[in-house]
């Protein structure tokens, strides 16, 4: 049950009953047996993952309906949330016309601006960024008092649950059991769980333990957060060695790459007069892990670009070293595309015969079921996975193909928090260069030794970290958290953008391009929605199919999405 003043997050594999949790606690879902009791007047508001706005009214009147200008702007309440997620959207746009991210910030604005004593969010995170995350954290551990309201939300985004959940609920195996604490003491207790589950569980116990560790040893901030014993947790950990030995991970790589990796030097794109990127030296270093951090449309993918070679620097070079083997894991399976007609255990066979991972030779099959794929898919065709199976087999390929340098786009769409243990658990014994591009704090601080900013146009170190972006960007005067709470129209913060000729045509043609791919990728999200309403709900694995497809649809909608925001931003 829910009682006042709680903060639960759930967690659970994707397909395990997450949101249909929700959904029953929220009187969506009717359940088949038992009962679920409301005390009277309770206010349940909730966010889904489905989208139930209007596409016909404007994104203003989604927010606060018909209330006056001077009623709506005059409360506090309604300002913070405008401003903490919606002042860089136009107030009059229709819904319709707006990107799919944008949509569902909309929908999450259009739910805090009312009163609720119990608030239940399905992945509020998606489509937000760093930002947006840190502003939403605040929002809710400050929204009521203490010991009264009541948040329900299920996320993957580990440092979102560490920072607002005082409870975690795991879903697994039909079954809701609950654990004191955000995520991290949820790993204690889940590590003292498996533990005395003894053989079944010793694969997950280890990899958890080790997380664990690393909870213990490589996040001061977090250790005395937890309300666990510190001794007890000292105690598991005490014959953990550290997660990544960089010292041996840096000579490796070095073997593997020479000294020479990729350097960027001086280097800047720009579309017309318009810098993307500013003067850009950066010297990639062999078994360097770098977290990217930036705002949506800031130049995170034109600096992938760089690196990759499919992007030119208008000034500066861009210059690589011979040995470099570069392996791109991106938001739309690009690499899965030419073999989707065939089945796993095809593919698998096609492969390396075996992978050296902490000293162990494995073979790509026992990769695959580290990575948690289950035998019974192995026999499944790849376009038949679901998007998280994509994700673990996508991963699998890119390590089989040996490369040295590694770049990860957004690594952690459709994958749950096993999963994510499991590719960084991978991650740690990795010898090369990593690159890391995501909105997932937890998974940035995870895997990277430093981190770095892309702040108007330029690339900055970061030696504070994520704290030290955030401040950052709280001090740029166009920050969004620093922006006037005023209702813009569609033509507001429309600047010239000095794009003419060639280049204009250029970046026109593939926003339009995006924009038609975006129209019928929202198109299929409305459809595949309407499919899993009308399809019988005990077919669990046709459900499991629609719902694998609707994640890859909102993955590639949601880079498609940064790169319009790029480009719109230079030609409007």
């Amino acid at each position: 049950g829910i009682e006042e003043g709680d903060r639960i997050g759930v967690v659970g594999r994707n397909g395990d009953g997450k949101s249909s949790l929700l959904g029953m606690l929220g009187g969506s879902i009717e359940p088949l047996s038992g009962r679920v009791t409301r005390r009277g007047g309770v206010r349940f508001g909730m966010l889904s993952q489905r989208d139930d706005l209007d596409p016909a009214a404007t994104g203003g009147h989604s927010i606060v309906g018909d209330r006056p200008d001077h009623e709506w702007a005059g409360d506090a309440g309604v300002r913070e949330v405008i401003g903490g997620l919606v002042a860089d959207l136009p107030w009059d746009a229709a819904i319709g016309s707006l990107s799919g991210g944008q949509q569902r910030r909309v929908a999450l604005a259009a739910l805090l601006v009312g009163e609720w004593d119990v608030i239940a969010l399905d992945e509020p995170t998606n489509h937000l960024d760093i930002e947006g995350i840190a502003w939403l954290a605040q929002h809710l551990k400050t929204r009521w008092a203490k010991n009264s309201g009541g948040l329900l939300v299920i996320t993957h985004d580990r440092w979102f649950l560490d920072e607002v959940c005082t409870e975690t609920w795991e879903v697994h195996s039909g079954i809701v059991e609950p654990f004191e604490g955000g995520y991290a003491a949820y790993v204690l207790q889940r590590v003292e769980r498996d533990r005395m589950a003894a053989a079944t569980e010793a694969k997950r116990q280890n990899l958890m333990r080790k997380e664990l560790a690393w909870l213990r040893r490589g996040a001061p901030a977090r250790t005395s957060k937890p309300k666990f014993r510190i001794d007890a947790a000292n105690q598991l950990i005490e014959d953990v060695p550290p997660v990544r030995n960089p010292i041996e991970l840096q000579r490796l790589a070095v073997a593997r790459l020479g000294k020479d990796v990729i350097d960027l030097e001086g280097a800047g794109v720009r579309y017309g007069d318009r810098d993307v990127l500013r003067d850009v030296t950066w010297r990639i270093a062999p078994g360097e892990r770098t977290g990217i951090l930036g705002a949506n449309g800031s130049g995170k993918s034109t600096l992938l670009g760089l690196i990759a070679g499919t992007v030119q620097p208008a000034s500066g070079r861009v210059k690589r070293g011979k040995t470099v083997r570069l392996g791109l894991l991106d938001q739309q399976f690009t690499q899965l595309t030419e073999i989707a007609g065939d089945r796993v255990r095809e593919v698998l066979a096609r492969t390396k015969t075996t992978f050296m991972i902490d000293g162990k030779n494995l073979t790509p099959a026992q990769l695959l079921e580290r990575l948690g794929f289950a035998r019974e898919h192995l026999s499944a065709r790849v376009a038949e996975l679901s998007g998280g199976q994509k994700r673990r087999l996508q991963l699998l390929l890119l390590l089989l193909s040996e490369p040295n340098l590694i770049a990860l786009d957004e690594p952690t769409n459709d994958v749950d928090s096993d999963m994510l243990a499991a590719m960084e658990d991978l991650l740690d014994s990795w010898p090369g260069t990593l690159i890391v591009v995501s909105h997932d704090r937890y998974l940035l601080e995870r895997v990277t030794d430093q981190q770095y900013a892309i702040l108007d146009g330029r690339l900055r170190h970061l030696p504070g970290g994520v704290d030290e972006y955030l401040r950052l960007r709280r001090e740029q005067p166009s920050s969004r958290t620093n922006s006037p709470i005023t209702p813009t129209t569609g033509d507001a913060g429309a600047g010239a953008s000095g794009l003419s000729g060639a280049e204009r045509r250029t970046a026109q043609k593939e926003v339009a391009s995006i924009e038609r791919r975006l129209d019928r990728l929202h198109a299929e999200v409305k459809t595949l929605h309407q499919h899993m309403v009308d399809h019988d709900q005990g077919n669990y694995e046709g459900l499991q199919k629609l719902a694998g497809r609707l994640r890859a649809v909102e993955g590639e909608t949601v880079e498609l999405e940064e790169r319009w925001l790029e480009l719109s931003d230079l030609i409007d």
